[in-house]
């Protein structure tokens, strides 16, 4: 029986993958360049914005300022960010996941993740939060959803997870739990072939729907 839900953040719950590739393409651009999308995301949860850095500043050259860039570009993504909600079709879900209990497992840290979900009015819908700062490895491992999963106290048969990468479902698998993928779209949903479900829209299906019988 399904006692508990675990939601990805970043992507899923909120599109930040979105808007943290417009604010590294603002910042290309304000060079006169052109951000390599087809690299832009890794194959792993974490933060990588030191190697994207790093990819800048070889394109620029010698001229290249970190610390202006860096600023202008979170600048930039903040007010992007200032303006996300969460989905329509997950806010469904939320409302008729009555008696469920709920948990987001992000490898993000805790200090962006949970502003963030203070932003969207549902952090209190949220029994546990678990962060990539408080596990030793990033999705694809499997840490920070048995972090999530003993926070709650059930086992993996009792929880399904809703992941937007392919990381992050072969994170959730490898931790037992079902998976419900909703590929962000930046990346090819054939991809998804580990996970259980693969919506287009989380509003293709209602809750009572994924859960069963």
């Amino acid at each position: 029986m399904i006692t508990a839900l675990v939601f990805d953040f970043d992507g899923l719950l909120m599109d930040t993958e979105s808007t943290q590739l417009e604010s590294w393409q603002y910042e290309w651009r304000r060079h006169g360049l052109e951000l390599d999308v087809a690299t832009f995301f890794a194959d792993h949860g974490g933060d990588v914005s030191e190697l994207r850095y790093a990819a800048l500043a070889a394109a620029v050259g010698a001229e290249y300022d970190r610390v202006s860039s860096h600023d202008r570009r979170v600048a930039y993504r903040d007010a992007l960010n200032a303006e996300l909600v969460v989905p329509q079709g997950i806010q469904k879900w939320l409302a008729e996941a009555e008696g469920l209990r709920l948990a987001v497992a992000s490898s993000s840290p805790a200090s962006w993740v949970l502003p963030l979900l203070e932003q969207t009015g549902y952090r209190s819908r949220f029994e546990v939060v678990a962060c990539g700062d408080e596990v030793s490895a990033h999705k694809p491992d499997p840490a920070v959803y048995h972090l999530a999963l003993g926070r709650l106290g059930v086992q993996a048969s009792e929880a399904i997870a809703f992941e937007d990468t392919p990381h992050g479902v072969a994170a959730a698998k490898a931790a037992g739990l079902r998976c419900v993928a909703i590929p962000n779209r930046h990346t090819d949903p054939a991809r998804f072939t580990a996970a259980d479900l693969v919506l287009a829209n989380a509003a293709d299906m209602t809750l009572a729907e994924i859960l069963g019988p």
